[in-house]
């Protein structure tokens, strides 16, 4: 079970990129919390916001993209108040992102070595050189890397081996908080199993906390205690992982579930949701799932249901639930249509 003391909470954040036809809204009013060595798995479909919000939490989002509105605390400090140097201490000793693509998040002029000696020295520079190798060497010998890798460059290493020194670079700080982005993506399924195993190990080793961003929601199912699904912007529903897979109250969730196959079902077809996710320049008024949504009511298209818990520890933004509310705004709706 997960430690009860929050380390991070994100609080109502909002972020938005101005373009030339208007803003889009890539992250609306999201709120949640990561407690200590815990792991959160953030899923939903692709342009969701899922990668906007991870690199929110490291300030890292480029212009014209800006946090618009909401605070994200680590340990109670507003990382959005932050200086440059400050930041600089966080990122990378206190909060850790394992990016993308691996390839193109190394440097290709750089050997294996530079860049984790760049990495210790960049936080530590009185650190000698000798005992930064003695930290690479041991962070390689528990990534199951041989010692001789050192010596190369990310072109000469395989896709699942740039993975792992993608994680040691990440943890060779011991930081506290690891968010990982989309981080099976180029694996093939062999590798991407033994990465999950890896993860798990470390997890336990460094007493991580984690936030898994993946639109696999086979991978949090392994790694996750909790799963927060986002969509178009929005916080859908957050539970524990045995809870949305169990009992999943968001016809999105219910939605992603049953697009994923199942051996076990003598399934002819593979399950696909209908629609598209909408345009976040000019999102739909009301629920944003609602013109895909398969139980959708007139007030879904009227009013944003807001996230709240329909059972203990499980909260979804879904008018289904909470029917008293609903019926009073469905006639508070219709009232109005006839004034």
């Amino acid at each position: 079970m997960p430690a009860e003391k929050t380390i991070l909470e994100v609080q109502h954040l909002s972020i938005a990129y101005p373009i030339s036809i208007g803003v889009v809204r890539a992250v609306e009013d999201v709120s949640f919390t990561l407690a200590d060595g815990e792991a959160l798995g953030l899923v939903g479909e692709s342009g969701c916001g899922k990668s906007t919000l991870g690199l929110s939490i490291l300030k890292l989002l480029r212009p014209p993209g800006k946090v618009t509105e909401g605070r994200i605390l680590y340990r109670g400090t507003d990382v959005l108040t932050l200086d440059n140097h400050s930041l600089l201490k966080l990122r990378g000793q206190s909060v850790s992102m394992i990016f993308q693509n691996p390839l193109t998040s190394l440097n290709p002029l750089i050997t294996i070595e530079g860049h984790f000696l760049e990495t210790i020295h960049c936080h530590d520079a009185a650190m000698e050189r000798h005992a930064a190798l003695a930290a690479v060497r041991k962070m390689l010998r528990t990534l199951g890397i041989e010692e001789k890798r050192l010596k190369e460059y990310p072109h000469q290493l395989s896709g699942g081996m740039r993975q792992r020194i993608m994680i040691g670079l990440a943890l060779i700080m011991n930081p506290d908080i690891l968010i990982a982005d989309e981080p099976t993506t180029s694996l093939d399924v062999i590798v991407e199993a033994g990465f999950t195993e890896l993860l798990a190990a470390l997890r336990k080793l460094y007493k991580l906390s984690i936030i898994l961003i993946t639109h696999n929601l086979g991978l949090v199912a392994e790694i996750a205690d909790r799963i927060a699904v986002m969509y178009a912007g929005r916080l859908m529903e957050i539970a524990s992982s045995a809870e949305i897979f169990a009992r999943p109250l968001h016809p999105y969730t219910q939605g992603l579930i049953d697009c994923v196959p199942n051996i076990l079902l003598d399934q002819k077809e593979l399950v696909t949701m209908q629609g598209s996710p909408p345009d976040l320049v000019d999102p739909p008024k009301g629920c944003r799932f609602a013109p895909r949504c398969p139980k959708v009511m007139s007030i879904c298209r009227e009013e944003t249901p807001p996230l709240q818990e329909h059972a203990p520890a499980h909260a979804a933004a879904c008018w289904l639930y909470g029917r008293e509310d609903a019926a009073a705004s469905q006639r508070a709706l219709a009232s109005r249509g006839k004034d």
